[in-house]
């Protein structure tokens, strides 16, 4: 398994050159095959992560629109490369002493066009349960790049609060949490759900009433509200698009289109080792990444 994500990360990174996803400097080149156990990525420095410095200090509005507008401008080149994350959560967001962020931790990302059951796109075990998406949990259909919108949402939440928005203690709990602000889901996100069994449990919950974001956050700007709302939208196809969020007016400040790059779409065989994964051995993995690392070493140096 760990073999299989240090393959994703590694090229991943190499694939993005943006200035908000973390890049691979150099790799430290097992001397063999017979003694490679190990792999060292030697990347740019970055003092802290999001999640140590919301635990350490309140941030100011002008913080928290920098760091989303980052965090935003990270993801349209994921997205507009079919990527999707999966793993979005504060300590996933590396910062240093200017305040420049880059996204990091691509070891569950996956192709957005994935159909293959065999790649495990379609799991449970998607992100970080606070940071979650409720269709991971609902089995909607198909997942979408949606569920990194709803992270980031997540992510703002705890900037803007200090603490997180659904800190679930287990499955049954954070769908609570998640209820309990959202409130009831309407007919139509209510039959959005797929899955028979996950509607079932949706209608033996009590109903429950949309709790307004500004009784939550009563010192949070109502434009930082809104795109909070949006971002946090319960039907994943009402939610927000990483550009519309870009183009949202609390993001005005820092919003520039010409400076926003996209990243091409990645290649179709690119995660081709995921679909392989159940048959390839722990040797034939062991070799793929040896023969990456040997490749990326030559292009980094």
């Amino acid at each position: 398994m760990f073999c299989l994500r240090t393959l994703r990360e590694m090229k991943l990174l190499r694939y993005f050159n943006h200035e908000n996803i973390i890049s691979i400097l150099d790799i430290q080149k097992p001397r063999n095959f017979e003694s490679f156990t190990e792999v060292y990525l030697i990347q740019e420095l970055m003092e802290t992560d999001m999640h140590r410095v919301i635990r350490t200090q309140d941030l100011s509005d002008d913080h928290c629109q920098y760091f989303i507008y980052q965090t935003l401008r990270a993801l349209k080149a994921m997205h507009s490369a079919n990527v999707l994350h999966r793993d979005l959560k504060p300590s996933n967001l590396l910062l240093n002493a200017n305040c420049d962020l880059k996204v990091c931790d691509f070891g569950l990302a996956r192709s957005a066009a994935s159909t293959d059951d065999n790649s495990g796109f379609m799991t449970e075990y998607v992100a970080t349960r606070w940071y979650r998406a409720p269709e991971i949990m609902l089995t909607f259909k198909e997942y979408t790049k949606a569920i990194d919108v709803w992270s980031v949402g997540c992510i703002l939440a705890e900037m803007l609060s200090g603490k997180p928005l659904f800190p679930g203690k287990d499955y049954h709990h954070q769908l609570t949490l998640i209820l309990d602000i959202l409130g009831t889901p309407t007919m139509e996100d209510y039959y959005g759900i797929k899955s028979r069994r996950a509607r079932e449990y949706i209608r033996s919950l009590p109903f429950k009433k949309k709790i307004a974001l500004k009784a939550i956050f009563p010192r949070t700007s109502d434009l930082a509200l809104d795109l909070l709302e949006k971002l946090l939208a319960f039907n994943p196809v009402k939610r927000i698009t990483v550009e519309e969020a870009l183009r949202h007016p609390y993001l005005e400040p820092y919003h520039d289109p010409e400076d926003e790059p996209s990243a091409d779409p990645i290649p179709e065989e690119f995660f081709d080792f995921d679909k392989d994964k159940d048959t390839l051995s722990k040797e034939q993995l062991k070799r793929t990444l040896n023969l990456l690392c040997r490749l990326l070493f030559l292009t980094v140096n």
